[in-house]
């Protein structure tokens, strides 16, 4: 949890940013090879897949972050490489999938820490939701965009696990943050050799 605190604005969004990237990671949390594949709701969402996804995410981030954008590649090696970040293949692994997270987590957050939310940059076309042209922006809409994406991917995880085995992510992710056990909160006992155990 990001706990309350009186931080200037872009040391909340890296961590309110953070936050639900902490949310995806631990949604694996004691899960096997298996079981972080399974896609049990009516999607092919998967915690391994979400987890992909969110790397693809962040490091699309980074280099939006860091040029200003102003064409948005629409063609189908890009979409391929869209639809193709939400699943793990036969030739990866998920944990391979959360060391690659890892990395792009951390440079994510190096790059947002490093952006003046209120300087101009450039928002690329959006063809999908009817915008053909690129627009300026205060890069701060767009790091709250990071935000809700995040969030939607965490709150995804969250389902989905608690559709494998019944635990919340909440629970999982204070138990990886150490957290004590108390009235309101028992950490989780993952099986020894499940991912991150």
């Amino acid at each position: 949890m990001y706990a309350p605190a009186q931080h200037d604005e872009v040391t909340g969004l890296v961590n309110y940013i953070d936050q639900q990237l902490m949310a995806i990671r631990a949604a694996a949390f004691g899960l096997t090879e298996e079981q972080a594949r399974e896609t049990p709701c009516r999607s092919a969402l998967s915690i391994g897949g979400i987890i992909k996804h969110a790397a693809y995410v962040m490091r699309g981030a980074v280099e939006r972050l860091r040029t200003e954008v102003t064409e948005q590649s629409v063609d189908a090696v890009a979409y391929a490489a869209f639809n193709d970040s939400f699943t793990v293949r036969d030739d990866e692994t998920v944990a391979g999938t959360i060391e690659d997270f890892d990395q792009a987590r951390a440079r994510l957050l190096a790059a947002v820490a490093a952006t003046d939310p209120a300087g101009d940059t450039m928002a690329p076309p959006a063809p999908w939701h009817g915008i053909f042209d690129a627009r300026r922006i205060h890069a701060r809409y767009y790091l709250v965009h990071l935000v809700e994406e995040c969030a939607r991917h965490a709150g995804h995880a969250d389902i989905i696990r608690e559709q494998i085995d019944g635990v919340a992510v909440p629970t999982l992710a204070l138990t990886l943050a150490g957290a004590s056990a108390n009235d309101f909160f028992q950490p989780h006992q993952p099986t020894p050799d499940t991912l991150l155990a």
